[in-house]
């Protein structure tokens, strides 16, 4: 069994075909019923005024009736008129107009549904009133066949016109469809070239945007957006991978070098051992904390938080209290009290804790850092860190939060992954915030996070 076709364009050809001939036949109909209708009341007024005539004339003799057929302007080839008298001293009881007794000869066949509307063989349609007045029984027969002919006419003009509109509706609404649909085609035609590439470009992931219809405009602009997006991320992702790679590279090579020489010359020289297993142990630990950081990031790209209300003024003196002593700055702080927020409380701590030991690594050892928490505005908080570090370039401010980006003056110079503030970047727009930078003068950098505060979305309950 042949399925149907069921692009946009066929669907769309048969719901509207279906629907013009719906509306076309409807039309023809109405206007066939209307037009009879009002031919038919044309009729029916014609006829009353014919009887009235009759009735106001009372014909009760041959003189009446002569009288009446003089002054009467009734077609007698259309009208037909029986009077009979019933009144006793009647001297003629009938009258008939011209060819009246011949056509009441034929039986009539009232036609269903149409009041006084009466079918005569080899006559046609007639309709037909009849009243009593003053003993007097009048009975009109009025053709309709002039009524008839006018009616037959429209049913002609209009059955033209419908078979016309379904001749010609097909190839309009054919057009139609494909103007509509045709960017639709046009935009999965470049969808599977772009599946089918082997290696997109940039340019080659741009659907092509057309002028009309507005919702295949949107739907192209939105698809090349999410293109664009993909392929940052694509790059993004490649980055990572080859940052990853070449930051692992270095301490693996180093543990290689040590252990190689440990393996060729520690018999014949001994006391090279302890420095090369120290060296051993430093890059190990920093391909340890390398891994951490990217598990910590990965956790943070994929898992959503758990938020809960919490006290961030106290949570942040608890954190506070545990840095001071591993760091060598002193930690000053300005913290404002009873400052509640719906959150992800470990979030938080690890992404101030990040901005302390960043700023640490930077700073002088004789130098403070300073942190601040206060209420920025009555749907904000602000979290700042201030160093008094060598600071951070205008053109390395872009870029601090990229992973494994770290400036040219210290690479190499300053130990680090260059992952810590983009886990702390990744878990501040989960928390609804974002960082800002700002120089500290006379010397340093500060960062600060601006929380927007949410409503709870789970069942919160309040901890200090």
């Amino acid at each position: 069994m042949k399925m149907k076709n069921q692009s946009s364009a066929a669907i769309m050809l048969r719901h509207l075909m279906a629907m013009v001939v719906f509306i076309t036949l409807s039309l023809g109909m109405l206007i066939v019923i209307a037009v009879g209708h009002q031919l038919l009341e044309e009729v029916t007024i014609t006829s009353a005024h014919t009887m009235t005539s009759l009735k106001k004339t009372d014909i009760d003799s041959d003189n009446d009736w002569d009288t009446w057929r003089k002054n009467s302007t009734l077609d007698t080839s259309s009208s037909y008129i029986s009077i009979y008298n019933m009144r006793a001293d009647a001297k003629v009881k009938h009258y008939y107009s011209p060819n009246t007794v011949k056509l009441l000869a034929s039986k009539p066949v009232a036609v269903p549904l149409i009041r006084n509307l009466y079918y005569r063989p080899d006559k046609g349609l007639f309709f037909h009133q009849m009243v009593h007045a003053r003993g007097i029984k009048y009975e009109l027969w009025q053709s309709v066949q002039n009524q008839m002919a006018i009616l037959g006419r429209v049913l002609t003009v209009t059955i033209l016109l419908l078979i016309l509109t379904l001749f010609v509706s097909p190839f309009y609404i054919r057009r139609l469809t494909h103007k509509l649909t045709d960017s639709l085609r046009t935009l999965s035609q470049s969808t599977q070239t772009i599946i089918t590439a082997d290696q997109p470009d940039t340019d080659a992931t741009q659907l092509p945007v057309p002028k009309y219809p507005t919702e295949v405009t949107d739907l192209a602009t939105s698809f090349n957006a999410l293109l664009a997006q993909l392929h940052q991320r694509q790059e993004q992702q490649k980055s990572f991978v080859m940052n990853a790679a070449h930051e692992l590279r270095t301490p693996i090579a180093t543990i290689r070098s040590h252990a190689q020489l440990i393996e060729r010359h520690a018999a014949e020289h001994p006391e090279i051992v302890p420095k090369s297993v120290t060296y051993i142990i430093d890059e190990s630990r920093q391909m340890q904390q390398l891994i951490d950081e990217l598990l910590q990031l990965s956790h943070a790209d994929q898992l959503p938080l758990q938020t809960q209300r919490f006290n961030l003024s106290t949570t942040l003196d608890d954190l506070l209290q545990q840095l001071n002593p591993t760091i060598v700055q002193t930690i000053t702080s300005a913290i404002a009290p009873a400052i509640f927020i719906d959150g992800n409380a470990a979030a938080l701590v690890q992404i101030v804790d990040n901005l302390i030991t960043n700023a640490a690594k930077y700073s002088p050892e004789n130098s403070t850092i300073h942190v601040t928490l206060k209420q920025a505005g009555p749907d904000q908080v602000s979290l700042a860190v201030a160093d008094q570090g060598r600071g951070i370039d205008s053109k390395d401010r872009a870029h601090i939060f990229e992973r494994f980006y770290r400036s040219a003056d210290v690479r190499g110079a300053v130990p680090g992954t260059g992952l810590g503030l983009a886990i702390a970047d990744q878990l501040a727009k989960m928390s609804h915030g974002h960082f800002e930078i700002t120089a500290n003068h006379p010397q340093g950098t500060i960062i600060q996070l601006i929380l927007t505060l949410q409503q709870p979305t789970t069942t919160a309950q309040k901890t200090d």
